[in-house]
């Protein structure tokens, strides 16, 4: 094989995300438990064979291309949000998407596999995906290999606290909990989770003056302001 020949890849599905926009998806899978997608798959992939027994497993592999990401800026040394967003390390030492081929891969929850009509569907729990985000491969998870008991974790050697406590005013409760009994039970925990994991820039951390944002989650508009440790929801539309 030419190493240096072009390798073309074609992708094989398409993620349906409940993350609309960047700015809030967690850092990393599994931080959020809530968060949930669907895969579709592409013809002539979308056979039910290409995915039999993988819902024996309950976590998979997701290989993907970083689509919100403008082509061709990779950089040699990132910031690590975990580091505070300060200290630069090499990509390669990083899961930054600023990498030169925007390759991600993501360890998820595997919910169910559907099949509507001539479309295959896994049902996905955890996930860390921006929607629309193309994908390159599927592959089991298998803890007795994945999970190194002897593995270091460099920089990341525990995982992420909560980083703010979260409150909802009560007019966002009220709307909160219309939405839940009529089409997404579980989205006042997902709001929770994904604003207690801090989803602002790194350097946002040590400033204590008052600060207003908003997010997108499905097609709900959520905005919500940080005072020290806590965020509050404001409003959810």
């Amino acid at each position: 094989m030419d190493t240096e020949s072009a390798i073309n890849m074609q992708p094989i599905g398409i993620i349906h995300s409940c993350f609309r926009e960047k700015f809030g998806i967690p850092r990393q899978p599994g931080l959020s438990a809530e968060a949930r997608g669907t895969l579709e798959l592409f013809p002539p992939y979308n056979d039910i064979n290409s995915v039999k027994e993988l819902d024996a497993f309950s976590h998979i592999w997701i290989l993907f291309i970083f689509h919100g990401s403008e082509p061709g800026k990779w950089r040699p040394m990132v910031r690590p949000p975990r580091l505070g967003g300060n200290t630069r390390v090499g990509v390669f030492a990083s899961r930054s998407c600023f990498r030169p081929n925007p390759i991600g891969m993501s360890a998820v929850e595997l919910e169910r596999i559907s099949k509507e009509k001539a479309t295959v569907f896994l049902h996905l729990k955890g996930i860390d995906f921006l929607d629309k985000t193309p994908v390159i491969d599927i592959k089991p998870y298998v803890p007795y290999s994945d999970r190194i008991k002897t593995a270091t974790d460099g920089y990341a050697d525990f995982p992420p606290p909560d980083k703010l406590t979260v409150s909802f005013s009560d007019q966002a409760k009220k709307t909160c909990e219309t939405i839940e009994k009529d089409r997404l039970p579980f989205l006042q925990k997902l709001i929770t989770e994904v604003l207690g994991n801090d989803p602002r820039p790194g350097y946002y951390s040590s400033q204590n003056a008052e600060n207003e944002f908003g997010m997108t989650l499905y097609d709900l508009n959520i905005r919500w302001q940080v005072t020290g440790d806590e965020a509050i929801v404001e409003s959810i539309e």
